[in-house]
């Protein structure tokens, strides 16, 4: 590398921005900032990120989403100071890394499985069901 890369680095790094952790095939709530003319709002963008590319200050991700039966994909850059927040909805469970075959689909056969933590399951089991008394110890 150049003489000059730990100082790009060193920007770089300043930049960086930690957001909730979210992978592909999850469903998301994206708060973006937007500006109408001298006005800024937030407005939310929810649907599946069917892609994500890593390259520092540059990564970005694209989420895809229905609206009106005609399909939305915008592109969001992870470090941008325009992006307020992430929330991730579900996870789905995939095995790919790109998930375009979805533009094709529609309807239940553009759902994917979705993933239980460990978390809720533990929850649902110490529930008891309805109808069944429950035993105080």
């Amino acid at each position: 590398m150049g003489r000059f890369a730990p100082l790009i680095e060193a920007i770089e790094a300043e930049q960086l921005r930690k957001l909730a952790p979210f992978k592909v095939g999850d469903t998301v709530k994206v708060h973006y900032r937007i500006r109408e003319g001298d006005k800024e709002r937030i407005q939310t963008f929810r649907g599946l990120v069917i892609r994500k590319s890593r390259g520092g200050l540059g990564t970005t991700f694209c989420v895809r989403k229905r609206s009106g039966g005609v399909g939305v994909e915008r592109t969001f850059p992870i470090h941008s100071p325009r992006l307020e927040k992430i929330e991730v909805i579900s996870s789905g469970r995939v095995r790919r890394s790109r998930l375009y075959y979805l533009r094709e689909l529609e309807g239940k056969k553009a759902r994917l499985r979705e993933v239980r933590s460990d978390k809720e399951l533990v929850m649902a089991l110490e529930e008891p069901a309805e109808g069944t008394p429950s035993v105080a110890p």
